[in-house]
């Protein structure tokens, strides 16, 4: 019979490889073999830790493995004492380790140790060496970013759009992941997510915001929205500066800050599935109500990230199918906006 603490490396390894680690035991260590190598039962001052990340050669985090239905919120106080002090010899970005995962393979959480106040969230999967690359070689984090916005310039605002705005700035200053907006018919949800999106994209720097609509004709009027969007005190419109993509084929544009899709689209990407034209004229939400059942599984696709994506909106949130297809949401590493009209 197979151990549970085997089962759970096994499919920690699994998810490993899949973002493009390479996994090795600590006899045959080679920390340059691959841009991001993971050497299991590393020994540490404080003991061996189930594995250590290297990434370009250094040592940049750690996970600490757990057999399934152990509670991992609590763990990554467990992890600190890995974490705080590292061998002399040992190549690393700096003296403590900034990468914190703590998994049992079905649940992943992850914490950054430069975010202003460091708490754990929970992934979909593990994220890629590439990105940890990128972030360890920035000055600060985006949820340190969103703590600094510049002041809001209200020329031309309404005032409920003045207060989604600030509103939202305020809630993600705080480290909330997940806010609610909500406008009233004709009120301007789009020209507002229009501008809460300039200003996460030049001010914070987000890398990439998905929009979600319940249907293709939303998806025609969000992309004119941006098209027409010119942002205060800016000499050209939204997307003469920003790549604005409303998808019609498989492929996310590398380059697009804005990325306009349906979400029965988005869930046959990450399933691998073509699909019919026609399935996203119809609401998602008329489609599947009152049917048994529920939106079959997602497996990790490495062709789209969990981090692809830094912020997500959702259009016309108060509709249940948000509840039916939640694994798309929950698949990516991202702060979650929801649009609505109605209370």
């Amino acid at each position: 019979m197979v151990a549970p603490e085997q089962i759970a490396r096994e499919r920690i390894d699994r998810l490993l490889s899949n973002a493009g680690w390479d996994i090795q035991d600590r006899d045959q260590m080679n920390r340059n073999a691959a841009l991001g190598v993971a050497v299991r039962e590393f020994p540490l001052p404080a003991g061996p830790c189930d594995y250590l990340l290297f990434v370009g050669g250094k040592a940049a985090g750690i996970i600490e493995a757990k057999k399934t239905g152990v509670t991992l919120s609590g763990v990554a106080e467990q992890s600190a004492k890995y974490m705080a002090k590292l061998p002399d010899h040992l190549a690393r970005w700096q003296d403590t380790l900034r990468f914190d995962y703590e998994s049992t393979g079905d649940e992943t959480f992850f914490r950054d140790m430069r975010d202003p106040k460091p708490r754990s969230r929970r992934l979909f999967a593990f994220h890629r060496p590439e990105t940890l690359l990128e972030w360890q070689g920035g000055s600060d984090t985006l949820r340190g970013r969103l703590q600094a916005f510049p002041e809001l310039n209200t020329k031309g605002l309404r005032d409920c759009q003045i207060e989604a705005i600030t509103e939202l700035e305020k809630s993600f200053g705080d480290d909330r992941p997940r806010a609610l907006i909500q406008l009233a018919t004709g009120a301007g949800k789009t020209f507002t997510a229009c501008s809460f999106s300039y200003r996460l994209i030049r001010h914070a720097g987000a890398k990439r915001i998905l929009f979600l609509v319940d249907r293709n004709n939303l998806g025609d009027q969000t992309l004119k929205e941006f098209q027409n969007f010119l942002p205060h005190g800016a000499a050209n419109r939204f997307t003469d500066t920003y790549i604005v993509q409303h998808l019609h084929s498989h492929r996310i544009d590398p380059d697009a800050k804005v990325v306009i899709t349906t979400i029965q689209r988005l869930y046959s990407m990450l399933k691998g599935e073509e699909l019919d034209p026609e399935d996203e004229e119809a609401s998602a939400f008329e489609t599947w109500q009152g049917e048994e059942g529920e939106v079959p599984p997602l497996t990790y696709n490495p062709a789209i990230p969990i981090e692809t994506f830094d912020f997500i909106v959702t259009d016309e949130c108060h509709r249940s199918i948000y509840g039916l297809w939640r694994q798309v949401l929950e698949y990516f590493d991202a702060s979650i906006i929801g649009l609505t009209a109605t209370p």
